[in-house]
């Protein structure tokens, strides 16, 4: 474990008090080589991955008066120890049993009318009999004007995607195949700077 969930939302108002923990989403495989897109559960007390296979509900905390904060809620989601040898988080959850079903709300990443803006993305999804499918595309240049995240998801259903997932796009997207990148990135600069990449290896 690199990174935990840690990030909270604070609620709509200024004067809200209300502040919410979403549960990202990450793609994984397991040791036999099975994927699998589940919405995860971390923190700094576990250091381990926990996961659910439908989209979660999320904590809800409030500040009191000596600006602590507390527990709402319970959390009523049924977590299990997720059991992957290597994975990668994004977000959101694009594909569900084989249709769209982009879990922007809840994870709370591109809400509202944001869903439907064009950028550079990056996603990647399996088929159902397990097949590795990823997708790059390309945006922000006079020739690339980028996909939405249903005109995404909707692309990774057509190529037979029975869950997907959508990762960290815009200038981030890129795709090297052999050392050759199969995009032109949008940064003005070339290929930008990132914290975490994805590695295919033929054995």
């Amino acid at each position: 474990m690199l990174s935990t969930n840690h990030r909270l939302v604070k609620g709509k108002g200024k004067d809200s008090v209300h502040f919410s923990m979403p549960h990202l989403s990450a793609f994984g495989i397991s040791r036999k080589g099975n994927a699998d897109i589940a919405w995860i559960k971390s923190d700094t007390v576990e250091w381990k991955a926990f996961a659910s296979q439908k989209p979660p509900t999320n904590f809800v905390y409030f500040k009191t008066k000596r600006g602590t904060a507390e527990t709402r809620i319970e959390d009523p989601n049924n977590w299990k120890k997720w059991r992957v040898k290597t994975s990668v988080g994004g977000g959101p959850v694009l594909l569900q049993h084989g249709e769209v079903k982009i879990t922007n709300e809840e994870e709370k990443m591109f809400t509202g009318k944001a869903i439907n803006d064009k950028h550079p993305r990056t996603a990647m999804g399996y088929s159902k009999d397990n097949k590795l499918i990823i997708l790059v595309v390309e945006g922000r240049n006079p020739n690339a004007g980028g996909a939405t995240l249903t005109q995404e998801a909707q692309i990774l259903k057509d190529l037979g995607c029975w869950e997907a997932l959508n990762l960290d796009g815009g200038g981030s997207s890129c795709l090297l195949i052999n050392g050759r990148e199969t995009i032109k990135t949008s940064d003005k600069n070339g290929q930008r700077p990132v914290p975490a990449v994805f590695i295919i290896r033929q054995k």
